[in-house]
């Protein structure tokens, strides 16, 4: 009976669910022509506040008001305020249309000047316009001053037309601080913009790089434990079928080793596909992790496929970096699984050293070995996939490899990895025991061997 428990979620708030479905309105693109829901609020919004402060500017309540610097202002139709709120409602499409907006907001700013009306508020309509023109991510720096010269010329020379307060009086002086100020922060805008879309962009490089690095390792693993697995019981397999007949307790023994072999594959095998379903859980911790201390147990496999090995350890073994323990643990295995494959009938030596700054391994074996083919002469790598793979863990944990024929034949296989001085020596005893085990045992099982040959 499955006894999980089942979360269910709680349905959202009232509020919340309206706060987000406004939210959502609000930040809703344009749609064809008509303006998005924020431009034509604000729009709104500025229109208003410049039609009620234009009128406040034309009919002053306190009568003193109505002389200025010796200039009576003149009276101001209601019919002329159509001008100031059709400067402010063009705004609604000032992201759409940018260039068309800011001509028809000044060319209503203009004409409402050059009847001689005060132009205070209406010259912050324009302002506004070129600030979006200038955010725009499509205009030039270059493009922007120059209409933003242009805009400023054009203001200052309908105002200084037909001023009501004198030629440079009132807000003349103001309308090139309020377009500079406009596109300064248009400019603003405009970086703000560029620099976050970097950023995501830089984010979405990442994200793919680390996709492709965890494709890779995860590769690196599968093909680690199917090639290892495999390796071991077609060897098995064809000893089993040879001895069966004639040898049915050898061929027992070979079947013995292919059921272990599977079971230790499979084992393997569903860890990695538990950590690709199950990404954001946490990991088994009741299952060992592939590390030198399961040394042993990997030299007990090869033995059981028909490969004897001995295993020596030197130095005083300690607690490693996690990617250099799993590093030098595949790389050993990898170089058994090829002996394995390509060793014929041979012996194998792993020679583990713990330096006071360096790991170093030496994979040894008295086959024929595998020709190692190279992608240029000048090189001695090899370009198979598990050659190639030993060397990128190599690299990954900051080590060295050097893969080629042995100086008296067979095969060799040499790793340094560097390492903190120790501090302290290791409390963890196991990888001197497991090492030893398999130093102790014999370097060749007769029945063993036959079975490999």
């Amino acid at each position: 009976m499955n006894t999980a428990r089942v979360t269910r979620a709680r349905p959202p708030r009232p509020g919340w669910a309206l706060w987000a479905r406004v939210q959502a309105v609000w930040r809703s693109p344009p749609r064809g022509w008509r303006p998005s829901v924020r431009d034509a609020c604000i729009a709104a919004v500025l229109t208003i506040v410049a039609v009620v402060a234009a009128y406040g500017e034309a009919h002053p309540q306190d009568p003193s008001r109505w002389f200025t610097g010796g200039h009576h202002l003149p009276h101001t139709p209601d019919a002329a305020l159509m001008l100031v709120a059709g400067a402010g409602i063009v705004l609604a499409w000032r992201h759409q249309y940018p260039r068309t907006v800011l001509c028809l907001s000044t060319a209503a700013v203009v004409a409402y000047s050059l009847l001689g009306y005060v132009n205070g508020v209406a010259l912050l309509l324009p302002a506004v316009a070129m600030g979006t023109l200038a955010a725009t991510p499509s205009m030039p720096f270059r493009r922007s001053a120059l209409w933003a010269i242009a805009v400023t010329a054009v203001l200052m020379a309908a105002t200084g037309e037909n001023n009501p307060l004198g030629t440079t009086s009132g807000g003349f002086y103001l309308i090139p601080a309020e377009i500079a100020a406009a596109l300064a922060a248009g400019f603003a805008i405009a970086n703000r913009r560029a620099y976050a879309d970097s950023l995501r962009a830089k984010a979405e490089v990442d994200a793919r790089r680390q996709i492709d690095e965890e494709r890779l390792r995860i590769a690196r693993e599968l093909h680690d434990v199917v090639a290892h697995t495999m390796a071991t019981i077609n060897v098995q397999a064809s000893a089993a079928s040879q001895l069966l007949r004639d040898r049915p307790e050898e061929a027992a023994e070979s079947l013995a080793a292919i059921r272990a072999a599977s079971k230790d594959g499979l084992r393997e095998l569903r860890a990695i596909l538990n950590v690709l379903r199950h990404a954001d859980e946490p990991a088994d911790p009741t299952r060992p992790a592939p590390s030198l201390g399961r040394l042993g147990a990997l030299a007990a496999g090869v033995r059981a496929a028909g490969l004897p090995v001995t295993v020596t350890v030197t130095g005083q073994p300690r607690e490693l970096p996690a990617v250099t323990d799993l590093a030098a643990f595949r790389i050993i295995q990898e170089a058994l699984t090829n002996s394995i494959r390509h060793a014929g009938p041979a012996t194998a030596a792993v020679a583990v050293r713990y330096g006071d700054a360096d790991l170093r391994i030496e994979i040894t074996d008295t086959g024929r070995g595998a020709p190692v083919r190279s992608e240029n002469p000048a090189s001695s790598h090899g370009s198979g996939h598990g050659l190639r793979g030993m060397r990128e863990r190599a690299a990954a944990a900051g080590g060295t490899i050097d893969i080629g024929p042995g100086p008296s034949g067979g095969f060799r296989v040499v790793a340094e990895f560097p390492l903190d001085s120790p501090s302290a020596p290791a409390a963890d005893a196991t990888p001197t025991a497991s090492a030893a085990e398999a130093t102790s045992a014999t370097s060749a099982d007769s029945t063993t061997q036959k079975a490999g040959r």
